[in-house]
């Protein structure tokens, strides 16, 4: 008896089998076995699976299964640049108040589970959406060696625990390629509080290097006291070495150890964070593009950046056999900290409250979106009058 056959006799003896006694199913089931020359458990399984219905999920019922609800969550972690689901669970209730104004209003329900979501089930329920770690760039760190007697290594002899302690290190927008000029993000890190800040320079000369780094000091909400990179000639030279030394009061002036990226961890982590996530691996070589990202850095991106997004700061690293085990605080985002902080005078704080209140996040968002496509826009024209060429 062919398969068809089998599930035709199936079918006409079912309705009989389900309405029968238990000494008449046994009947039938011999019958069947015979006839098809199934295992009886075989048989008894077919027989069975009819009678039942669809099976129930097992578990308690899912808690977070509304649209609304998912829908909400995808928004606000996309706007956050995908932000890793704990953080994302401290960055929640600073953004909630602002999607309303931008999405509309939600339902109590869903404000209660997005305020009272774990990181656990965030994961979970973006598994599907998540995208892939994009391609690592060039290293384009040239070792300077004419002062490395002079500017001293940092160990742990920093007093780490006020703001104004800043690691500092470049990323080369060079694409594929590092001839020529091209442009250059020169990021700095404060270590105590996480504050950020970014500015792009033409090439990664002395001069720009200066001019770059005295803005961002003038943009600080906090004295820069201290300065550490690494041990590139962009900033192992007598043009930073004399800056730091003649300024009063006098700034801090150490390196890393050369080829540890460890010793400059603050700031080497935002390199993805704070600018390839930003711009990406494509080469800029645009003089014009200079004066947009600088405007994108500082108008918007450090904004959201410092304001808006926490961050996971270690507390304390132990090590057992071989292992080493690591726990974190709280995630805050830069301003909580400065908040937090006793270093920081009134007048200060006063003025990053308004600053603060004066933002809001999925605004910011769309106007770095728009600044985006106005610098890819022309990095796409200048790649075409170049392979013209």
């Amino acid at each position: 008896m062919g398969g068809d056959s089998k599930q035709d006799y199936l079918d006409a003896i079912l309705p009989r089998y389900m309405t029968a006694s238990k000494r008449e199913k046994g009947i039938i089931l011999r019958e069947f076995c015979a006839v098809c020359e199934y295992h009886r458990k075989h048989a008894i399984r077919l027989l069975n699976q009819r009678k039942r219905g669809p099976t129930k999920r097992p578990g308690r019922k899912a808690l977070y299964h509304s649209p609304e609800f998912l829908r909400a969550l995808k928004r606000i972690w996309l706007a956050t640049d995908q932000m890793c689901s704990k953080k994302l669970v401290a960055a929640i209730p600073l953004w909630l108040p602002f999607y309303e104004r931008t999405y509309g209003k939600l339902s109590n329900k869903t404000t209660r589970q997005l305020l009272s979501v774990s990181a656990a089930t965030i994961d979970r329920l973006l598994a599907k959406t998540r995208t892939k770690i994009r391609p690592r760039g060039w290293c384009a760190t040239k070792p300077g060696s004419l002062l490395r007697n002079q500017i001293p290594i940092r160990t742990h002899n920093w007093d780490i625990s006020q703001p104004g302690f800043m690691e500092a290190d470049t990323v080369a927008h060079c694409g594929n390629s590092l001839a020529g000029d091209f442009i250059w993000s020169l990021t700095l890190t404060d270590i105590h509080t996480g504050w950020t800040e970014a500015r792009a320079t033409r090439n990664n000369g002395a001069s720009g290097v200066i001019e770059q780094i005295k803005n961002i000091q003038s943009n600080l909400p906090f004295e820069l006291k201290g300065f550490d990179c690494d041990n590139g000639g962009e900033f192992l030279n007598h043009h930073l070495l004399r800056y730091f030394t003649d300024h009063k009061p006098r700034i801090k002036f150490t390196r890393s150890r050369p080829y540890k990226k460890n010793d400059n961890a603050h700031v080497e982590q935002k390199n993805w964070s704070f600018v390839r996530q930003l711009l990406g691996y494509d080469r800029l070589n645009n003089p014009k593009l200079v004066e947009l990202i600088n405007n994108l850095y500082t108008e918007q991106w450090s904004l959201l950046q410092n304001h808006f997004c926490p961050t996971l700061k270690l507390l304390q690293k132990t090590r057992i056999n071989s292992r080493y085990y690591k726990k974190y605080g709280t995630p805050k985002t830069p301003f909580q900290r400065l908040m937090e902080s006793g270093h920081i005078s009134k007048g200060e704080k006063d003025n990053l409250k308004k600053t603060h209140r004066s933002l809001d996040p999925f605004l910011l968002k769309r106007q770095i979106d728009r600044q985006l496509k106005a610098i890819f826009r022309m990095v796409i024209v200048t790649s075409n009058v170049r392979q013209r060429i």
